[in-house]
This record gives C-alpha cells, structure tokens and sequence, in this order.
C-alpha cells in the first residue's frame, strides 16, 4: 500500500534537527531500513529536511555537502545513520568519492536526491549596458544543471552494481529544479536556464537507466518557506503570495520531503516532473 504523507510543518529547519514527535508517530508505517539514500546540498534547506523524514523511517542518510562544518555538526546530530561527505557538486570526482563512501559505510545505494542549488540575480544586459557575466552563468550552470548531471549519473553507476530486487528495481533518482524552468522572472537568466537543464535531462535520464531498473523523476517547487523567503519585505511577500492559487501560502520544506517520499515509493512514477507550487504561475513580476 502507497501512502502519501501530506505534512504541515511550520517550525523552519534552524530551530530544530529532530522531527516533532506526532510526524514520527505518522511516519512509522513506512519501514526504510536497509535502505541508503544520498542528498546533495544536505546539510541545510530542503535536503535537510529530506535526510531528516528518511532517517525517521529507519533509512541510512548520506549528506554530501560543501559546508564541512556544517555538515559534520548535521550528521552528528542526526545520529549514526547519517554519514556526512564533504562534496563539491561541480567536480566530478568529488562526487564519485562521496557516493562511493556512502556505499561503502552502508554497503549499498537505494536513492539520489539532488538538493543541491544557487540562485541568480543578473539580467542579461544590466542597466550600465553591460552584458550578463560570463562567470556568474558558468557558476550557476555547474552548480545546478552539472551538479544534478553528476549526481545522477555517479549515483546511478553505484546503483547499477547493485543487486536488483525481485521485480527487477534498483533505485531511483530525484533531481530539483524550481517553477523558474517555466515562469523564468527578471534577473534569472542563468537560473532558469540551468533549472530548465534539470527538467529536460530527467526523462532520457529515465530511458536511459530503466535497462537498470533506476527510475528518474524531478520535482519543480514554487515559491518555499525557506529562511531567505521569511526575511523578504512584507510586499515582497504579499505580491509572490498573490500569484498563488492555492493555499494562499509559501510551500514547507517538509511538504518537499513528503513528496520525495512519495516518489521513492510509487514505483509507476518516472521521467516526470511535479510542480510542488501551490498552484502557481507567475507573470511578468
């Protein structure tokens, strides 16, 4: 039986590691133990609290992150499931080191999850006249389109080693990328362009990796209740919430991580993406 947890959490990821004790309670129907995932970007923000749901099903957690402080402080806090690598999603090697280490330490790799991310805020040609930075593009394209590429591809190599279940499945990989591969606003030329990358490479992902019996599926969020949003002006707010259709609020970190679940365990869904946005759709803002 497919259970979909829908969780409203409002309490932000900075003032708590643990999940609250009745989410616990929820979560004990699903069983993960024996299984690994890794999360980039996992020491913070979505992936965190993506580490968090799967560890309180009983699964191993490996975060792979850049900040080695706080991700060691992370893993250690998260309890002996929960393996820290320090990671650069932008080099390749980097990420093959961290995934092998995750197999390693857990003797086995069931899932990717690719948290890892930067925004933007260049135009293409600002207001001196100058055109859009060749190095803040490069910087973003790595970190998001080439982070998620390695990711996957350095994940689901260790996946295919593997040994497949009895119906022939192995894992499965969930790439992020944001409504701004749609709805693209001013001032983000190269993240849109580089979230548009995550959407496009996630169906032959699928097609590729399906003679492995590795599913591949994305999740597009809108606008989330993450730290930076809380700090935004009140207008600001008050003129993203407007282009919500419904609920009139931002996304939580833990509705992210309820869905990955979700995608974990519905075996049919594959080479999708999912808007995770409340409805909404941005015009020219």
């Amino acid at each position: 039986m497919l259970i979909f947890y829908w969780l409203r959490l409002f309490e932000p990821l900075s003032t708590a590691l643990s999940l609250p004790a009745f989410v616990c309670d929820v979560m004990a129907a699903v069983d993960r133990t024996g299984k690994t995932y890794f999360v980039t970007g996992g020491a913070s923000g979505l992936g965190l609290s993506v580490a968090k749901l799967l560890l309180a099903q009983g699964a191993n957690i490996a975060i792979g992150d850049k900040n080695v402080e706080d991700g060691k402080k992370t893993a250690e806090t998260l309890g002996p499931k929960c393996l820290f690598c320090e990671l650069d999603v932008t080099q390749k090697e980097s990420m093959r080191a961290a995934m092998r280490s995750t197999v390693a330490e857990f003797k086995g790799l069931h899932g990717v999850i690719n948290c890892a991310g930067v925004g933007s805020a260049f135009t293409t040609v600002d207001k001196k006249g100058e055109p859009h930075s060749d190095k803040f593009w490069d910087f973003v394209m790595k970190i998001n389109a080439y982070g998620t590429f390695y990711g996957s591809s350095e994940g689901a190599a260790e996946m295919a080693k593997l040994p497949a279940d009895a119906e022939g499945n192995r894992g499965v990989i969930i790439n992020v990328a944001s409504v701004a591969a749609y709805e693209g606003q001013r001032g983000q030329l190269a993240y849109s362009a580089s979230k548009g990358a995550v959407v496009a490479m996630t169906l032959p992902m699928a097609r590729d990796l399906s003679r492995y019996g590795i599913r591949a599926m994305c999740i597009a969020p809108g606008i989330m209740d993450t730290p930076l949003m809380q700090s935004a002006a009140p207008k600001v707010k008050e003129g993203l919430l407007a282009s919500v259709a419904g609920p009139k609020r931002f996304g939580t970190s833990e509705e992210f991580a309820s869905l990955c679940a979700h995608i974990i365990d519905n075996g049919y869904l594959n080479g999708e993406t999912i808007r995770l946005d409340g409805g909404v759709r941005f015009a020219n803002l």
